[in-house]
């Protein structure tokens, strides 16, 4: 995935600075593993596998979406694995680029990876999606979008996912308080 510049008003840097004093109390707490969940708590849809009953598919994953201002997902990710994990972001980027529907094409304009500089916990690296704004209600089940996009390669794209994460996801709302430079 390419770099993007990002350029931020004056206004805004306040916002970004306290977005970036919550990222740093989030990895500094010791509430991080309390609720970071191994793997992604996302499944690829419900499939049966050869020979097995209907009955027996799989649970479809849940729905993992925003109900409020601006979201970050925290993806703790093992440091051999993060091209496995940025191919897949590149596959989930396309996937929203080409969509039919309305809400994912809006996601996308609303949905920024950064990686973290620094080794996260225990060597692994940080990688975190900004929500901002979240499409309310829409779902943000990486393997669901997936799956729209690329129904043949969606088992094989969620194991490399799933397989890229040391610790989990941390999915977190937020809701604004201030918007200091306004």
């Amino acid at each position: 995935m390419g770099r993007t510049r990002v350029s931020v008003a004056a206004g805004e840097w306040s916002a970004w600075m306290g977005l970036g004093l919550i990222i740093i109390g989030v990895l500094s707490a010791s509430a991080v593993q309390a609720h970071a969940q191994t793997p992604p708590p996302q499944t690829p849809p419900a499939q049966t596998q050869p020979g097995q009953p209907a009955s027996q598919a799989q649970a479809p994953p849940a729905t993992r979406s925003f109900s409020s201002d601006a979201g970050l997902v925290l993806n703790f990710i093992k440091a051999d694995k993060t091209a496995d994990f940025e191919a897949v972001l590149a596959k989930l980027k396309e996937a929203l680029q080409k969509s039919d529907k309305p809400e994912r094409k809006q996601q996308a304009a609303g949905w920024r990876v950064f990686k973290a500089v620094e080794p996260a916990q225990a060597g692994t690296v940080l990688y975190v999606f900004i929500i901002d704004p979240p499409v309310k209600g829409a779902d943000y089940t990486v393997s669901t979008i997936l799956a729209e996009a690329f129904p043949q390669e969606v088992n094989t794209l969620y194991k490399q996912y799933a397989e890229s994460y040391a610790q989990g996801q941390n999915f977190v709302n937020l809701t604004l308080v201030s918007a200091l430079g306004k």
